[in-house]
């Protein structure tokens, strides 16, 4: 490591002992003390791992010493042995820290708003998008997250034209923010007489879920109406004009919301999800300034991109960002092996955050 990074991780530990002193004594507000425990949390591995540095370090500084001082050739070749193994140590300790000082993604512990919408490929397109739904379904239970739908549009065969949740718990936004893309499929649609294997596409997108803090929306901006919600088909089902449909004026967005039978209720759920993709919208720009400023990063973060193939012919998953193929498509469409793809998409772009640092 450089001198200025040193410096820098000593400063790191300082600060780390300095905020331990403070929470430790009584006078703090309950506002101070909420913000200088999460610094203090958001240290602890930091200094940690600066601790487990340290220590190897000083560890190979005595084998040196003992291999060069000491007589005993037993014992001088189990220190070398111990000498080799730290060196190896050394660099991963390292690494570890420089992905810890990676700056994080703010937006990382928050809840996620997901959409998923039926691209080319007609019915079959409305089928495979309703096949993804349930995929996040699946997988957000086998994370103990709660997901909460709010709002589906069906067709008449049991696909999805547009489906959207809201899904909360621990890093939902950290571990979702790059299924955002284009799913396709490939296979024979069940329509298909001739066995002909069709492709399909579905839109994913992954929104920060955003608070009213975040985002401040003005009602002269917004055009609201109501209507009498209605199921596949146009078949109505509700008597009341209970359905509501927002139009964001500046920006052209419109939320349409229809689920529940309370106009009320309704239309709070369209304002999060407006609030929420007006944050995306803001957060997309950023990036986008950010992307064009390193060369390295996974995927292009457009949401027209191409970034999964789901063949069923062949049993496999491809993920187009990072080359991983998994032949285990049920177990991925389960939700069971979509963290192997989910983790080494995050492993890749964590990979080029740290080169477009150390470059």
């Amino acid at each position: 490591m450089d001198s200025s990074l040193e410096a820098h991780l000593e400063q790191l530990v300082r600060r780390h002992a300095e905020l331990r002193d403070v929470l430790g004594s009584s006078g703090l507000s309950g506002v101070d003390f909420a913000r200088l425990s999460k610094e203090y949390s958001e240290l602890n591995p930091i200094v940690d791992g600066i601790a487990a540095l340290r220590r190897a370090r000083d560890e190979l500084a005595s084998l040196t010493d003992l291999v060069q001082s000491g007589d005993d050739a037993e014992l001088k070749a189990l220190a070398e042995d111990e000498q080799q193994t730290l060196r190896e140590l050394l660099p991963r300790l390292e690494g570890q820290i420089k992905l810890a000082l990676l700056p994080k993604d703010a937006d990382d512990a928050r809840n996620a708003i997901l959409e998923v919408r039926a691209g080319t490929g007609g019915e079959e397109a409305a089928l495979f998008a309703a096949e993804l739904f349930r995929m996040y379904q699946r997988y957000a239970a086998l994370r103990g997250w709660r997901l909460e739908i709010l709002d589906l549009s069906e067709t008449g065969l049991g696909g999805f034209k547009e489906a959207s949740a809201l899904i909360s718990g621990g890093d939902v936004f950290a571990r979702l923010k790059f299924e955002s893309g284009v799913h396709r499929v490939q296979r024979v649609p069940e329509t298909e007489a001739s066995g002909r294997i069709h492709t399909s596409a579905a839109t994913v997108a992954v929104l920060p879920e955003a608070e009213e803090v975040d985002i401040r929306i003005d009602e002269r901006d917004l055009r609201i109406d109501v209507f009498r919600a209605s199921g596949p088909g146009g078949q109505s089902v509700n008597t009341t004009d209970s359905a509501v449909r927002i139009t964001h004026l500046p920006s052209g967005l419109v939320v349409i919301q229809q689920d529940e039978k309370s106009q009320h209720k309704n239309k709070a759920r369209a304002l999060k999800v407006l609030r929420s993709r007006l944050y995306d919208m803001e957060r997309q720009a950023r990036d986008s300034a950010r992307a064009a400023e390193r060369k390295s990063q996974v995927g292009s973060g457009d949401r027209s991109e191409r970034i999964r193939t789901y063949n069923f012919p062949q049993g496999r998953v491809t993920d187009h960002r990072v080359n991983l193929t998994l032949y285990k498509i049920d177990r991925v469409m389960s939700g069971d092996a979509l963290d192997e793809i989910i983790d080494a998409i995050l492993a890749a772009d964590q990979a080029a955050r740290l080169a477009a640092v150390e470059s």
